[in-house]
């Protein structure tokens, strides 16, 4: 009886350690003693990727990354009741903020979150937070968020809604290398959530992570219609056969500002006869793979050639002539284009 007894000591013991009940919560006892945890963790960090942050609850810039946090009770954290937008920084200026922060605000209407300051305030004090941040290339995100207050589903008891917004020191160069792609299995979202930038990007997420795991770069959306949607966070777009540039329209997605500017900057090619048309269109799966070209559009690709989609080649497989001549032309209106796409920013 005393072996048995033992052994149940014994398979008790093994039954508390697996569940984690000897593991012991450390406690901090005093502000103090978290800033130095924080300040650790962070000093065995060679290059700081985030030089600044904006916080509308804290009413400033903050310098010290141990220091940028967001409240746990912010209705964006545990409700994803929040928008977002970005901008790059490129040589110090700031490319296309004004069209970002333009549908950064409608996203923030659609999702019925009021800003706390009007969009000049707003432009300002990304401005000014980029200038702080002593970053000359990399890029600039952006939150509004009902704020914080309680854990409720309704935001009622939020007193005001919040703005949050952070400097990512970023290299990103001009893509020459064509990639993979595959049609995505994860159901895209409802049109009315998918042409707001809302922080739920979950479904983007697992698409993104089903494309790696099937060694492409990304996924391709197809909406329920059977058309082409967009990438996880990138628009696409197609060169047919007859030399039209062609993107998805953008009744169920988001309107790429990128994507639009590109819309804008192509009319070039079709003045030089290099492009015959270009189009904002809707089109089918056959259509798509049957391109000469394809490509993704972003932020800071800001084009990045597609040769293969579904283990079949795009075109002959190889990354376009004209792929390349768009890319040419949106990476030289980030560089040295008008100063109403690039506002320079005021470093001290």
């Amino acid at each position: 009886m005393e072996n048995s007894s033992s052994y149940s000591d014994q398979k008790s013991d093994s039954l508390e350690a697996g569940n984690g009940s000897g593991f012991k919560v450390h406690v901090f006892s005093s502000s103090s003693e978290l800033l130095e945890k924080l300040h650790e963790k962070w000093s065995s960090v060679k290059k700081q990727p985030y030089p600044a942050m904006y916080s509308s609850t804290f009413g400033g810039i903050i310098l010290d990354p141990a220091m940028m946090v967001i409240p746990i009770d912010d209705h964006m954290v545990h409700r994803g009741h929040g928008v977002f937008d970005t901008a790059i920084i490129l040589n110090g200026y700031l490319y296309e903020l004004d069209a970002h922060l333009d549908r950064f605000l409608r996203s923030a209407s659609n999702a019925r979150i009021s800003s706390p300051f009007p969009q000049s305030a707003l432009r300002s004090i990304l401005v000014q937070l980029s200038a702080a941040s002593q970053c000359k290339k990399g890029t600039l995100r952006y939150w509004l968020s009902a704020g914080p207050g309680d854990f409720l589903l309704s935001p009622a008891g939020c007193p005001t809604s919040a703005f949050y917004a952070v400097v990512i020191d970023e290299d990103f160069s001009q893509c020459k290398e064509g990639v993979k792609v595959v049609t995505s299995t994860v159901p895209m979202k409802a049109p009315q959530f998918a042409t707001m930038k809302n922080v739920n990007y979950l479904p983007n997420v697992l698409s993104k992570m089903e494309a790696e795991e099937k060694g492409a770069f990304a996924s391709i959306w197809v909406d329920e219609e059977g058309y082409i949607a967009e990438g996880p966070n990138v628009n696409v777009a197609f060169i047919n056969h007859d030399k039209e540039l062609l993107l998805p329209s953008f009744d169920k997605i988001l309107s790429g500002c990128t994507a639009k500017r590109l819309l804008e900057l192509a009319s070039k090619l079709v003045e030089q006869g290099r492009l015959k048309d270009v189009k904002n269109t809707n089109l089918t799966v056959e259509e798509a793979k049957g391109a000469a070209e394809m490509m993704f559009v972003g932020s800071t690709l800001p084009v990045l050639p597609i040769i293969s989609w579904d283990e079949q080649p795009i075109g002959d497989g190889k990354v376009g002539e004209l792929t390349m001549a768009l890319s040419d032309l949106l990476w030289d209106d980030m560089v040295a284009g008008p100063e109403v796409q690039r506002i320079p920013v005021p470093y001290v």
